[in-house]
């Protein structure tokens, strides 16, 4: 992994750590455990769920989702083949206004791949 994959997961464990050590926020804790629940194992694989989530992450134009979907796709798996697939799956449903975050994913993949 290189450099921006690993200031994301910094970034990212330590403001998810701050916002679940609160003691009276629990529809956040809730949201956070529902989304754990979703992306577990069952009638659909993980990687099918976490792709399913990348295109949602991308079609909505939300980067952190975008990086956190690829990290997961990633580790399940996913190759460069299927995720440009991917990528053109959600341009053709968001249409080009997805093309710059599509720019972002292929350039924080190419971080997570090192190449």
């Amino acid at each position: 992994m290189g450099a921006k994959t690993d200031e994301f997961n910094i970034y990212r464990q330590k403001m998810n750590e701050r916002l679940l050590s609160a003691e009276n926020n629990k529809v956040i804790k809730r949201i956070f455990n529902v989304d754990t629940i979703a992306y577990t194992e069952g009638i659909l694989p993980v990687k099918t769920k976490e792709m399913l989530g990348l295109i949602s992450s991308l079609v909505l134009r939300c980067d952190d989702c975008v990086r956190y979907h690829l990290i997961k796709c990633h580790e399940n798996g996913l190759t460069e083949a299927e995720l440009l697939e991917l990528l053109g799956i959600a341009n053709l449903v968001g249409g080009t206004i997805v093309i710059p975050h599509t720019r972002r994913a292929v350039e924080f993949w190419d971080d997570l791949t090192q190449q």
